[in-house]
């Protein structure tokens, strides 16, 4: 039996190498016809070793984008259209689905760079992806997600409020034809990518994976390497190039022309009264970049002229304060190209403070050559430099770590008897070896960040604790499973030291093209900064931080705004009242800043606002119930503005006909998997529970786990569990019944949905508590439920996962429709929050006017993308308003899964005394799963209580109870 086992495991490792085949599907194709594509799994390093390395020097190789060749998507997806900055030029159109392909007859074999002039035509405002498959398959892992960047650029000058504050410009796209190398967006290879062709005729094909773009022509061509400084200063001497002499052209920093994300807006700092503009107590949007411009692959382009031709310095006023004990790292375009070798990766040391660098290495500044009339521009664009190849290590380590994690806890489990010999060293085949492989990988990252840095510091400090762990598992492997909780805190240690060095912040006060011999101050004298905080601090006595200040133009009427949200989101709310809501109303908006809970006290004072943003969906209703909140069915075009929502998002916000709210988010179930753990597993996604009870015994076999959620037990009104909310749907239970007077909860089809949820817990040990985010990263989870905005932080806090995990719809019940046909119901619930308007409010019109603004398809679409462009896709919008979901930057296919579920939602109705029916319905389940009671009468039991409490409540509010 051990034998067989660990030739399964032998076969598992053997079978993760081989290239897996997927087959897709047109709808307008017909079944049978396919198109294949094969998935590499390989990483770019062993693809490199794959063939005869050898890069032959050829003349470029040009294919026009409207030679592409006929497939079975491509009338359905692709065509040809005029050029949009040239009508006699023809180029070719891909959307954000399908695929198109190329041919081209390569002279020689070998290896090739890939050039792509493309054009990002509009679309949802995201970078555009793109699959390449080179005759058929992908040459490697990380050629599944090639990124082509939109470009952007401030849409106006910067603007001032009527505080007196600078107002941060929108950011629109700027499209022009730009041409790429084929490049890791990640970061890790910092030279473009190379890519095998073999001698003869070869396939090209680009898959999309979301937003369209313009393709003019590719470019295969040979690999070259960059001139040394050297030898470009030897360039300088032959042309005779001389250096200027007292000349300075100054660049703000917050001027740049375009960038590469809508992010790399202007921002403000006050930190130094150097910084230009400055002003102590307002606003002044005066440096560029920040946290904000740390991910790689962004640039940001600034242009200037010079007065005289002739040989210039670079230097920048900037700061690094963020990676302490690191530096940040940019690469140099002038004019469009890295000039020499060294300005691909120029270092940002950390001063926690402003400093004046000059471009330069170890032998002195670097000289640039510019002509005078002429316009020129500098591109600085975030790398990881000398940290990509260690980058790149340990988060091959964290790989192999986690799978030899996976398979330690396959013989002990996550909580192993520690006083048990589990003979994991004659299990688990090469364990040591493979120990020290990863201990000896990590000693050289260390070493390595040493050597750059000239010290230790805290990421060395993260790197010595896990192989000092490792060390002590090589010399007393018996006593691994001791130490398993640590070795996953570690595991996780080391994925968060990944996000940490991949982020290569920096800000830029202004840049200066200058003669030798200028100087420039960093910081001021003592005096100056001692006065500059005296005055700041004194400002900030008078300055209110919670308005959101607006144009200085007022409109006809004047309405109050409440939002609870970051300042982030308000300030954009603001920018997008002051661009249309305001202009095309004519009225005028004070915009606060407050904490959710201030709502209740003012409502109660009589000082409430007009409007209300952000309110939990438990709020409308117990506020109407009061008395304190507008009913919006009375206003004439209600049923029109309902119609840009499912029904299910209105359900929390009805009681008795009137309805409270409108929605602005509603956030629904999911399942998110680990596709390569399932397919090492050989497991299905499952489809119905009936399939999670299948799979739940293979998983756990493995000691992995099915995540359901049960979330803490906090507060008083716990909203009701979305899974057992999930189950009473999906067997045609209800919350309430009898015109909400009593709890649906006696009823068979709950009793049968709480049984069935608890026996999860009880019969099949499914875990009551995790952390699901890090288990989900280390594959102890490999499958599990969570509302869809988990995809945000996946997305972005994981990325050694990123192409293994998908997410799509839960699991259902087995139904049939009225023909007979045998259906999966897959009914959720969702959470979310709306937007009200107080009934002391004497402006219901006005606050109504807004309310149709804020939930418009364009102002959610405007705010989803303008949030996404401030804080990146962790903040990805979950807006309520059907057609605006479609318009947000979701990669086609996840949007078609999440579509899929949201036709599935079903609202949970607030009732009076329905606030503690999730209390209870919780209580119920702690006394199952904790204390082993009988499922039917615990639930029956609070069911009692329930009702007891909605009678109550009815009764305070003057309706007529069950007993009436």
């Amino acid at each position: 039996m051990k034998k067989l086992f660990l030739i399964l495991i032998a076969m598992l490792v053997m079978s993760s190498m081989i290239h897996y085949t997927v087959h897709v599907y047109a709808d307008d194709y017909e079944q049978g016809e396919t198109e294949t594509y094969t998935y590499s799994e390989s990483g770019y390093k062993d693809y490199l070793e794959e063939y005869d390395f050898k890069t032959p020097q050829i003349d470029p190789i040009t294919i026009k984008g409207e030679d592409y060749i006929e497939s079975h998507d491509s009338v359905s997806y692709n065509r040809t259209i005029e050029n949009p900055t040239n009508a006699s030029d023809i180029v070719l159109y891909t959307t954000d689905n399908g695929d198109v392909s190329f041919e081209v007859n390569v002279p020689e074999a070998g290896y090739y760079n890939i050039g792509v002039n493309y054009y990002p035509i509009e679309g949802k405002s995201s970078s555009i992806e793109r699959s390449l498959f080179i005759n058929g398959k992908t040459p490697f892992a990380g050629a599944e997600n090639l990124i082509f960047h939109r470009i952007w650029a401030d849409e106006t000058e910067v603007q001032r409020d009527a505080n007196g504050n600078d107002i941060k410009p929108r950011q629109k796209e700027a499209p022009i034809w730009r041409t790429v190398l084929l490049r890791d967006d990640l970061g890790y290879e910092l030279e473009p990518y190379l890519f095998y062709f073999k001698e003869g005729v070869n396939t090209i094909t680009f898959k999309s994976i979301k937003e369209p773009m313009l393709i003019d022509h590719l470019t295969i061509k040979s690999y070259t390497t960059f001139k040394s400084y050297e030898d470009q200063v030897n360039e300088y001497e032959k042309n005779n190039y001389k250096k200027t002499d007292g000349r300075e052209v100054i660049i703000q920093g917050e001027d740049a022309v375009i960038k590469s994300s809508p992010t790399l807006y202007p921002i403000s700092d006050r930190s130094s009264a150097l910084t230009e503009p400055y002003h102590h107590a307002k606003i002044r949007l005066n440096t560029i970049g920040g946290y904000n411009w740390r991910v790689p692959g962004d640039w940001i382009t600034w242009e200037f002229e010079v007065p005289e031709d002739g040989l210039y310095k670079i230097s920048m006023r900037s700061k690094q304060n963020f990676n302490r004990g690191m530096f940040s790292s940019r690469a140099i375009y002038i004019n469009g190209e890295i000039p020499f070798e060294e300005a691909a990766n120029v270092p940002f040391k950390y001063t926690g403070n402003w400093d004046i660098e000059t471009l330069s290495d170890a032998n002195g500044d670097f000289l640039f050559y510019f002509e005078a009339g002429e316009t020129h521009t500098i591109t600085m664009e975030v790398t990881l430099g000398e940290f990509s190849e260690m980058t790149k290590e340990v988060e091959e380590s964290v790989i192999k770590l986690n799978a030899l994690y996976r398979e330690i806890i396959s013989y002990t489990g996550p909580t192993p008897d520690l006083y048990r010999d589990y003979q994991l060293e004659e299990r688990i085949p090469n364990l040591v070896e493979r120990l020290e492989e990863e201990s000896e990988r990590l000693k050289k990252v260390s070493q390595s960040i040493v050597d750059i840095t000239g010290e230790k510091n805290e990421m060395t400090g993260i790197l010595d604790g896990v192989t000092l762990q490792l060390d002590d598992f090589i010399e007393n492997p018996r006593e691994i499973h001791k130490r398993l909780k640590d070795f996953n805190n570690n595991m996780s240690a080391l994925g968060t030291w990944i996000l940490q060095v991949r982020e290569q912040p920096l800000e830029i006060d202004y840049l200066s093209i200058h003669s030798e011999g200028m100087t420039y101050q960093a910081n001021e004298g003592i005096f100056a900064r001692l006065w500059h905080h005296i005055r700041s601090f004194i400002a900030s006595f008078t300055n209110d931080y919670s308005s959101i200040g607006g144009n200085e133009d007022e409109g006809d009427e004047r309405i109050e705004v409440w939002v609870s949200l970051g300042r982030d989101q308000a300030n954009v709310i603001r920018q997008l009242i002051d661009e249309t809501f305001t202009p095309e109303t004519g009225i005028a908006v004070d915009m606060k800043l407050v904490n959710a809970d201030v709502l209740l006290r003012a409502t109660l004072a009589g000082k409430g606002p007009d409007v209300a943003m952000n309110v939990g969906n438990t709020i409308p209703v117990n506020y109407g119930l009061r008395n304190a909140v507008y009913d919006l069915s009375q206003f004439e075009d209600f049923e029109e503005v309902k119609g840009r929502f499912y029904d299910s998002a209105m359900v929390p916000y009805e009681f008795n006909g009137e309805y409270y709210a409108l929605p602005e988010q509603q956030i629904f179930l999911m399942m998110f998997y680990r596709k390569d753990i399932f397919e090492e597993l050989d497991i299905k996604v499952p489809q119905t529970w009936d399939d999670v009870i299948e799979i739940t015994p293979d998983l756990q076999k493995h000691h992995l786990d099915f995540w359901l959620p049960v979330y803490p037990n906090l507060g008083i009104a716990l909203p009701p569990n979305p899974v057992f909310t999930s189950l009473l749907y999906q067997n045609d239970g209800e919350f309430y019944k009898d015109n909400d007077m009593q709890s649906g909860f006696a009823d068979e089809s709950a009793m049968e949905a709480f049984s069935q949820w608890t026996k999860f817990y009880t019969a099949y040990k499914l875990p009551l508590q995790a952390n699901f985010v890090n288990r989900f990263r280390n594959g102890e989870i490999p499958i599990g439920i969570e509302y869809y905005t988990m995809y945000n932080t996946l997305s972005v806090f994981a990325p050694e996962i990123r192409g293994e995990w998908e997410f799509a719809p839960i699991p259902g019940t087995i139904d049939y429709d009225d023909d007979g046909n045998e259906i999966i119901r897959r009914e959720t619930t969702a959470n979310g929050t709306g937007i009200i308007i107080l009934k002391n409010s004497e402006k219901h019109e006005a606050s109504w006017e807004y309310l149709k603004w804020w939930t418009s398809k364009e102002t959610q679409v405007s705010f989803g993308r303008e949030m996404e462009g401030v804080l990146g896709a962790a903040a990805r919008y979950p807006t309520a308003n059907v057609e605006a979901l479609a318009e947000l930057p979701w990669p086609t296919s996840h949007y078609e899964q999440l579509s899929e579920q949201w036709k599935w939602v079903k609202g949970v109705p607030e009732v009076a005394g329905g606030y503690l029916t999730g209390r209870h319905v919780d209580n119920a389940f702690r006394e199952v799963t904790n204390e082993g009671s009988n499922p039917r009468e615990v639930l029956y039991d609070y069911t009692l209580i329930i009702n007891e409490e909605i009678d109550k409540k009815r009764e305070e509010f003057g309706l007529p109870t069950y007993d009436d």
